[in-house]
């Protein structure tokens, strides 16, 4: 063998290792839905989240558990009332253009955040921040007003309207994250195009193909950059899950964010331990507009409602467990003890479908004139699966049902609009309190897809923010959960568990009640 040849295959044999070390430290991931956008003031699904937590980072970030730690802020006090967070940022944190991350930063997303110019969808989120919804509301046109201020440039103190228990969980939201202004003010709306972005997390968009796929690569400036892991990650754009799991089984995917549950069973022989079901803090409804006659009649809304057989949906249509829900906020969700449940939960099956039938009849619907309602979900089999057997359920009503299916981000824009008669919605909680759920039913909240409102209710979900003492606050909200139920506000049907699938060579991958696994803690073995 030549000295030419041996260098040639030299060179060959070191370029298949590096090239197989590259793919060995990339993330595949099905990551579901098409994301709207990188601006972290403009998303609204988990399928974002999951990229947005990864390349930019709050005051404080998730641990693997999805426990608050440290995130640009290395440390925090409290006043003793409560009420002011003072802030210290870290030493030599940096955006990734190697500008520095300062207090200013924060400051001017949080402004940008609640300026109604921006109509943020989540801005009501931050609410609790003194003047926030005020600002948001067009009462208070001096953004200044707000109750978030830098000290220095490394101190940020943020004053809220009453003392919240949840804040620090709050402030892990993508609603908390800083943007960087020198890159904002210079590009206008272009400011997240990739070439002009520039993030602060961990890893940092160098890709972004809508319809396809986000590529990310380490960010070198963050402070952690060095215990990283996994060089990288594919956030890949697919709603199909059939295909993903074939993918996934093909190893073109490492981890899949949800599976079609009738392969559950399949999957535990064949996939042992791959697959992971576990309790999640999330609930999966549907809404039903409220604002557009017959379903302004809340004998209707509570008709379909009551005809919904919760107790088959999880072990017998999705095959994974799901919980029927009959409340709106999940039992287990802190500072609040046992939810209200509506008033008709423990009835046998047959005796709601009854009452249901008389519902409708008094509401003018009968054989001879059968109720028409257009029921619309986001593409995905289990969408499609339970809106079957529920349209199924509702035909002994005398209930003609046209079933309507679009991707995810057409789907949720109509909803918002109020284009839908009744949609397929689900809600994973961003922080662990009550609040987080009731308040998607607080008239004008963008996320209130039913467009349901009540003074009184909305009067209740303000005092109870108001209450210090924590088992006042929860007998307030719960007064307001079981008014809405009573009026069928909107149709809970299971809460949730998380589905993933993991393959064997990704570690550090922990099951946790939000279902949030940021690829910062993972790592993969060859």
């Amino acid at each position: 063998m030549n000295q030419f040849t041996k260098k040639f295959l030299a060179s060959a044999m070191l370029g298949t290792l590096l090239a197989f070390s590259a793919h060995a430290a990339t993330l595949n991931i099905h990551n579901g839905g098409d994301p709207q956008s990188l601006d972290p003031q403009k998303l609204s699904g988990d399928w974002e989240n999951r990229i947005a937590g990864d390349i930019f980072e709050g005051l404080v970030t998730e641990d693997a558990k999805d426990n608050p730690v440290p995130g640009q802020a290395e440390s925090w006090t409290i006043s003793p009332d409560g009420k002011v967070y003072t802030f210290k940022l870290r030493d030599g944190i940096k955006w990734s253009d190697g500008q520095p991350v300062t207090a200013g930063d924060f400051v001017f997303a949080f402004q940008r955040l609640v300026d109604p110019k921006n109509a943020a969808d989540y801005a009501y989120l931050q609410f609790t921040i003194k003047n926030a919804e005020k600002i948001n509301k067009g009462e208070i046109t001096d953004l200044n007003q707000l109750g978030v201020k830098a000290i220095d440039d490394k101190t940020l103190e943020i004053t809220l309207e009453n003392p919240t228990p949840y804040f620090l969980n709050a402030l892990m939201h993508y609603t908390a994250y800083p943007l960087p202004k020198h890159v904002v003010e210079a590009k206008g709306q272009d400011w997240v195009k990739i070439g002009n972005i520039v993030t602060n997390g961990p890893y940092k968009p160098t890709e972004w193909v809508p319809g396809s796929h986000v590529t990310t690569v380490k960010n070198d400036q963050w402070y952690g950059t060095k215990d990283l892991k996994i060089d990288g990650a594919k956030f890949f754009v697919l709603e199909d899950q059939e295909a993903a799991l074939k993918r996934y089984r093909a190893g073109e995917f490492d981890i899949l964010t949800d599976f079609p549950t009738d392969q559950y069973e399949w999957m535990k022989k064949n996939l042992p331990g791959q697959a992971h079901v576990a309790p999640f803090s999330g609930l999966y409804y549907y809404v039903v507009n409220s604002q557009k006659p017959p379903f302004s009649d809340k004998r209707v809304r509570q008709a379909l409602s009551m005809a919904i057989n919760r107790e088959v949906i999880g072990p017998q249509i999705l095959g994974t467990g799901e919980l029927p829900a009959y409340s709106w906020v999940p039992p287990g969700t802190a500072n609040y003890g046992e939810p209200a449940y509506v008033s008709w939960k423990g009835l046998p099956y047959k005796d709601k479908v009854a009452e249901a039938k008389k519902l409708l009849t008094e509401a003018g619907f009968g054989p001879d004139k059968p109720l028409h309602a257009v029921l619309s979900y986001n593409t995905n089999d289990n969408h499609k699966r339970i809106a079957v057997a529920i349209a199924s359920m509702w035909k002994p009503l005398g209930v003609d049902v046209e079933l309507v299916n679009a991707e995810t981000k057409v789907h949720y824009d109509q909803m918002q609009r109020g284009q839908v008669e009744i949609g397929r919605a689900g809600w994973l909680a961003d922080y662990n309190d009550p609040d987080n759920f009731l308040n998607l039913l607080v008239t004008g909240v963008q996320m209130n897809y039913g467009r349901w409102s009540n003074p009184d209710y909305d009067k209740l979900i303000k005092d109870g923010n108001a209450e210090t003492d924590l088992k006042k606050r929860a007998e307030i909200f719960k007064k307001a959960e079981q008014l809405a139920l009573d009026e069928s506000a909107a149709l809970p049907i299971y809460y949730y568990v998380s589905k993933n699938v993991v393959s064997p060579k990704v570690e550090g991958f922990v099951d946790n009640i939000q279902d949030i696994h940021r690829t910062r803690w993972l790592s993969m073995k060859e």
